[in-house]
């Protein structure tokens, strides 16, 4: 329970930084985390094949070790939240910095499939920790006007670590002469594809040490001086700093580190703002957009696309992903979190419903029919293009603000986490659901982008403009 007497009134919302390069600067430094989330999840597109070939499995099982990563993806969102409370933002980036390289180093060098879901349960698990680090720090470091801007790093750096991703591996493809198992550099090149990550995430330990700890943390650990040093150089001469430093004490004021038990409430278990943005999550992942980056070279190639054509394609892809997501960075403070994501689910559902007619026809000659293939194709890029615009963004944006104060670490956590089980679910379930019905598949996803549209109107509440201490 909190007091009920009035925070003083600092001026934060209308404050300008003086040296605003200064705070891009951290917010891109922190949403490093969410290109190598980025790189991470997508990366394993271009070995999915060889994959297959070398180890001699099917569908199903193949489906499984592409999926496993994602079961540390939710281990280590559901875990993130509470590392970041005890030991600080920064160490949690640093952890997650040594266990990405860890990752690379091991899936670049495995010596049977099993250890290769091992690895890549350890890069998952680094995975689920930058999607809620990153969020969270760049909303209490951000200055609350530009907070959405800022807030919308995280996507922008995981869109921008997905492109990447598939530019490199279309070139080393290139480089080993079309061949996912063509040798280079003494390994095969899906092998070098999974290696390569060892460079970002290098850098990303090192900027690590170049940003200061989130002003809130600091002063739930008592560092008031230091906490109200960083306040000045993220809020500017707009800002009363004492009274901003007293308004961030008077949100903190008589609450615990954010917990598990302090989540539950209400009717259903969790208290209704902790399902809205476990709703938020899960409606983010079921409209189906992971296939597009986890399957779609193996995608178009069931169609009748060629290899070489079909890693093209997903980098094509990828580059639609950045543009929308550039979208979303200008719009999110200017529209609102809200109606971006209305506009989105309305472009999703036209995309999607095409591509469940385009896959409705037969094969001919092992190919779509023309025009079926080009409206498949354009289609896939026009939802990822409003999927970017508006859910890409607005869901990291909406789960960095929505939560008070007194909850926000443990239920990010709880959202990512419950994001990332749904995501699994979509990873493992697609190549079954594809080798039953492609079309069916991908009316199912139809259905679930429909249904975002009610959930959004009844129960999501615009937070463009709101004081982080305004949640509460």
């Amino acid at each position: 329970m909190t007091s009920t007497a009035q925070a003083p009134q600092s001026g934060a919302r209308t404050a300008h930084p003086e040296h605003l390069g200064h705070v891009i600067f951290i917010a891109a430094a922190a949403a490093m985390g969410g290109f190598l989330f980025g790189y991470d999840s997508s990366v394993i597109n271009g070995a999915v094949e060889a994959i297959r070939d070398r180890y001699d499995v099917g569908s199903a099982a193949l489906a499984q070790v592409i999926a496993i990563a994602l079961i540390g993806c939710a281990i280590g969102a559901a875990t993130a939240g509470r590392i970041a409370d005890r030991i600080g933002r920064i160490r949690c980036m640093q952890i997650a910095a040594v266990l990405f390289t860890v990752s690379a180093v091991g899936s670049a060098l495995p010596f049977a499939l099993w250890d290769l879901a091992f690895w890549r349960v350890i890069g998952g698990f680094a995975i689920g920790m930058a999607s809620v680090i990153g969020p969270a720090y760049i909303a209490e470091v951000a200055p609350p006007a530009y907070r959405g801007r800022l807030g919308s790093f995280q996507q922008a750096a995981i869109v921008v670590g997905i492109a990447i991703s598939q530019l490199v591996n279309w070139g080393l493809l290139n480089a080993a002469g079309g061949d996912q198992r063509g040798k280079l550099m003494g390994l095969e090149a899906w092998q070098v594809m999974l290696g390569v990550m060892v460079v970002p995430a290098v850098l990303y330990g090192m900027l690590s040490f170049a940003i200061p700890e989130s002003p809130r943390f600091l002063l739930s650990v008592g560092k008031r001086e230091r906490a109200r040093e960083i306040l000045a150089e993220v809020e500017g001469k707009g800002t009363d700093l004492d009274a901003r430093v007293a308004e961030i004490e008077h949100a903190m004021k008589s609450e615990d580190k954010s917990s598990f038990k302090d989540l539950l409430g209400g009717s259903f278990f969790f208290k209704p703002i902790v399902w809205i943005g476990i709703g938020l999550s899960v409606f983010q992942q079921f409209v189906g957009i992971n296939v597009a980056f986890y399957y779609s070279s193996t995608l178009w190639q069931s169609v009748g696309v060629d290899p070489s054509d079909s890693f093209f394609y997903s980098f094509t892809t990828s580059i639609i992903n950045i543009v929308g997501t550039v979208i979303a960075m200008i719009f999110v403070d200017r529209v609102g979190r809200k109606p971006l994501a209305l506009i989105g689910s309305v472009g999703m559902v036209v995309g999607l419903a095409l591509e469940a007619w385009a896959f409705s026809y037969h094969l001919v000659d092992g190919k779509l029919p023309s025009t079926q293939g080009w409206v498949a194709l354009i289609a896939a890029h026009l939802f990822v293009l409003f999927f970017a615009l508006s859910w890409g963004v607005v869901v990291w944006v909406f789960l960095g603000e929505m939560f008070p104060n007194k909850i926000r670490a443990a239920a990010l956590g709880v959202a990512a986490s419950a994001q990332w089980i749904a995501n699994w679910a979509i990873t493992a379930s697609f190549p079954s659901l594809a080798d039953w019905n492609l079309s069916g598949t991908y009316v199912i996803y139809t259905v679930c982008a429909a249904l975002s549209i009610p959930f959004v109107l009844k129960f999501v509440k615009e937070t463009k403009g709101k004081s982080l201490e305004e949640m509460g």
